[in-house]
């Protein structure tokens, strides 16, 4: 878990917000309606589910849940500062497609998430461990992998975005490797950034300084 200071602001949002956007851990398969409050978006709508690993402060979780009302998002965060942050956001903006969880994503996604359930897992910016000794640590590996794309429905997608181009190459590397999934990319590697993800301030900054982004996107085949 990061470490960092939480305001008094993100500190309010979790005492006062939590019961109503933060969804609890338990060892049982979420329900989406009952989470979602289906009678407020009704069932014929079909809402598409997407679940983001790894939220940060919550700027871009939001700015795409409100661009896309028609699909729900659950969005998983350990780092307290980043959990008051989006709290405070969706309650701002008045968010009603965007839920929150407070827990390690491995067991979220291995007790809480159905296989075939999802629609689309965004995972941006995860942490690169960049140390060489330490790349055992990284999040894409071949056994969680198996773990995401067993959740998605068949061509549901998977979005990832890092500015670490070693991190990329082990992405592609692992990703393309799964043959259940479909590169998106002309060339087998990276695509052009998807509209629905916007620029952070953060990544804007690297980019005028030269730095590299990189976009994954892949789809489930079978």
């Amino acid at each position: 878990m990061r470490t960092g200071r939480t305001t008094p602001a993100q500190q309010h949002a979790l005492e006062t917000l939590s019961s109503r956007w933060l969804i609890p851990y338990q060892a049982t398969l979420l329900n989406w309606s009952e989470a979602f409050e289906l009678k407020l978006n009704p069932p014929e709508q079909n809402p598409r589910h997407i679940l983001e690993i790894g939220f940060g402060m919550g700027e871009t979780t939001a700015t795409i849940a409100a661009a896309r009302p028609q699909d729900q998002f659950l969005a998983l965060e350990v780092h307290p500062p980043g959990v008051g942050a989006l709290l405070k956001r969706i309650n701002d903006i008045g968010l009603s497609n965007l839920r929150l969880m407070r827990h390690d994503a491995v067991e979220v996604l291995e007790y809480m998430i159905g296989s075939n359930t999802l629609d689309g897992i965004h995972i941006y910016f995860p942490d690169p461990w960049h140390k060489k000794r330490h790349h055992k640590r990284r999040l894409i590996q071949a056994p969680f992998v198996k773990l995401l794309v067993d959740r998605l429905r068949v061509g549901g997608y998977l979005h990832l975005a890092t500015d670490w181009q070693d991190y990329a190459e082990q992405m592609v590397a692992v990703l393309n490797a799964e043959k259940t999934l479909s590169n998106s990319s002309t060339n087998n590697t990276y695509v052009t950034r998807p509209a629905y993800r916007p620029i952070t301030k953060f990544e804007n900054r690297g980019l005028h300084l030269g730095h590299g982004v990189w976009d994954l996107l892949y789809q489930k085949v079978a």
